[in-house]
């Protein structure tokens, strides 16, 4: 066990930060979407800390996040579809899977042997800071334990992974809530995961349908292993009322114990859903059962229905 520190998401703080991911240790830090688990993407010992942490599976890749699209360019190959794809979503909820620069120097446990990488360069300002401040590639998955629900708050951070990591720099809620689109442009594009950036705005970009890609057996991006995001008690989905013994999380008409939007808004939907299913999960117990309401299939709602679905599968 290691004393974990809070850090101020001031100049100290990520300097500090920063200061501690040069040796080799482990930071969570607040991205737009989740808090993430940071580590120096080129360093072995360090990205196997990451997995040790989180108790991840070897085989399941990490997210490099870089302050630029240059950083980007130095550690994978872009085509023009990727440039343009990067000039319209960077900075912001969106991951990259792209051919690997074999010259970048990056861990091959990141990409889990794979010739390709999955990058990102997030919106975030303190996140934006803390990558400048290091000046290295920085692998980073969600900071929570595997498969369990993603941190959205400093708080979420600490209650999963206090005295595993080095520390956590504390930028308040995170505004989008879920994870970052994953899009696959190592050949034919592909939607490897719903997100942040709705799949209708890429496709609008890319004059073309995404199909949906991705092995859950062999994934070639985070996010793709069937049973993730999981709380402690079970959950069933598309309720319209609670049964005996569950917690109603409702959103839009249907009413609950607790709500993702009580006004049917996607956008509030998705910056709750991972807090609400903490605080759903604290109330059940764990041998109890949450219930939530049907969420449209639609923009943010294809990523949050995406979540719980992995949230609701048998483990």
């Amino acid at each position: 066990m290691e004393k974990t520190e809070t850090l101020a998401a001031d100049d100290a703080g990520v300097a500090r930060a920063a200061h501690l991911l040069a040796g080799g240790r482990l930071v969570a830090f607040p991205t737009e979407t989740v808090y993430g688990l940071g580590g120096d993407a080129r360093q072995d010992a360090t990205v196997a800390r990451i997995f040790a942490a989180k108790g991840r599976p070897r085989f399941n890749p990490l997210i490099v996040h870089l302050p630029s699209v240059a950083a980007a360019e130095a550690v994978a190959v872009f085509d023009d579809r990727a440039r343009a794809v990067a000039a319209a979503f960077w900075p912001g909820p969106l991951t990259l899977v792209l051919p690997l620069r074999p010259e970048a120097g990056i861990s091959p446990l990141v990409t889990a042997g794979l010739p390709t990488v999955a990058i990102r360069v997030p919106a975030h300002p303190v996140a934006r800071a803390l990558l400048t401040a290091f000046g290295g590639p920085v692998a980073a998955p969600s900071a929570n334990p595997s498969g369990k629900v993603s941190p959205t708050r400093a708080a979420h951070v600490l209650a999963g992974l206090s005295g595993r990591i080095a520390a956590v720099v504390d930028g308040g809620p995170s505004a989008v809530g879920v994870e970052s689109t994953i899009l696959g442009l190592a050949g034919a594009a592909r939607l490897l995961r719903p997100g942040g950036v709705p799949a209708e705005a890429l496709e609008a970009l890319l004059g073309q349908a995404l199909p949906a890609g991705g092995d859950e057996a062999r994934p070639n991006a985070p996010g793709q292993l069937a049973s993730h995001y999981a709380p402690g008690a079970m959950v069933r989905l598309n309720a319209r009322a609670a049964e005996t013994g569950e917690i109603l999380v409702g959103y839009g008409p249907v009413k609950g114990d607790l709500t993702l939007s009580a006004d049917g808004d996607l956008v509030e939907a998705a910056a709750n859903l991972f807090h609400i299913l903490r605080e759903a999960d604290a109330l059940a117990g764990p041998q109890g059962r949450i219930a939530f309401a049907p969420v449209p299939d639609t923009g943010l709602g294809r990523a949050i229905t995406d979540r719980l679905r992995r949230a609701a599968a048998p483990r």
